[in-house]
């Protein structure tokens, strides 16, 4: 097994708002070197960093919007978040927890800050990730899973500390979520002078993301709080080694090497088909959510 290299290390963008409840730095495909084909399958990442929010009688957030081809994953590191989409699925993301939403084929979506959390405010620090859909499952029945920490799959590192595995496997221990292609998710959160190894194919696009603390990569390079760490697609294994107490988001996924169409909130495959999801939106194929 060889060394899986640092290609990059990405600054945090400047931060914007979506709706007015999420103010995120966008590292796919905004930033430098994160196209979305280079990222594949993961075709967006923001990264709402630590803000505090004032308390609100009306819960910040964002409105009834659509989804088509992928699936939106949301991880709560702090502050609570509530849902609704047009098939039934809702419920709230407390810290810790996992939401995994699959569009698939059409589903209308809102999201916004829990409504009792809303009225004291406080910290709010998220991760929205978009992971693409094969072309084949692309029209599949849309699905959620609900993971709360309690039941997340744990590796426990002893005195390191442990890594939370949200799909994928580490350490021979499958994570909670299923996936329609090989992506690996995991919170590695580790103490003070804590190590972690980890093993990916070289074709996975890999990436890690520090949302605590700092850590030293392959025991050369330093990542500080909030940057992204983009790996070579050469090589297998590196170790990160937190130099405070400290909390890095993993993710690595086989590419799809498929056509990708993205336009505004439907991915697909071809200009055609994001016609047709514009089609089946405006005819009302994707239900009824009331906003």
């Amino acid at each position: 097994m060889t060394t899986k290299k640092i290609e990059i290390i990405v600054p945090p963008k400047p931060a914007h708002f979506v709706g007015d409840g999420f103010r995120v730095h966008n590292f796919i495909p905004g930033a430098y070197h994160l196209d979305m084909k280079r990222m594949d399958p993961f075709i967006m990442l923001d990264y709402n960093s630590k803000f505090h929010f004032n308390g609100s009688e009306t819960p910040r957030g964002v409105g009834v919007h659509p989804h088509r081809g992928f699936e939106t994953v949301t991880i709560a590191y702090q502050g609570k978040v509530e849902h609704h989409d047009s098939a039934g699925g809702g419920g709230i993301i407390g810290e810790g927890d996992i939401q995994w939403m699959t569009a698939a084929s059409g589903i209308l979506h809102k999201e916004y800050h829990e409504k009792e959390w809303s009225k004291t405010g406080g910290i709010f620090q998220m991760v929205q990730l978009w992971v693409n859909l094969p072309a084949k499952d692309k029209m599949s029945a849309p699905k959620y899973q609900a993971i709360k920490n309690s039941e997340i799959k744990r590796a426990d590192l002893g005195e390191n500390g442990l890594v939370e595995i949200i799909a994928g496997e580490y350490q021979n221990i499958k994570g909670s979520a299923s996936t329609f292609s090989p992506v690996n998710l995991m919170n590695a959160k580790l103490r003070s002078g804590g190590k972690a190894d980890f093993n990916f194919p070289a074709n996975f696009n890999t990436a890690a993301l520090v949302v605590e603390g700092s850590i030293l990569v392959n025991g050369e390079e330093k990542v500080k709080t909030d940057h992204l760490v983009l790996f070579k697609n050469e090589g297998e294994n590196f170790t990160i080694e937190a130099t405070e107490d400290s909390v890095v988001l993993i993710l690595s996924g086989e590419p799809l090497n498929e056509p990708i169409f993205p336009h505004g909130p439907f991915v697909m495959n071809s200009r055609e088909e994001i016609m047709q999801a514009f089609e089946d939106f405006n005819t009302g194929k994707f239900g009824y959510l009331e906003d």
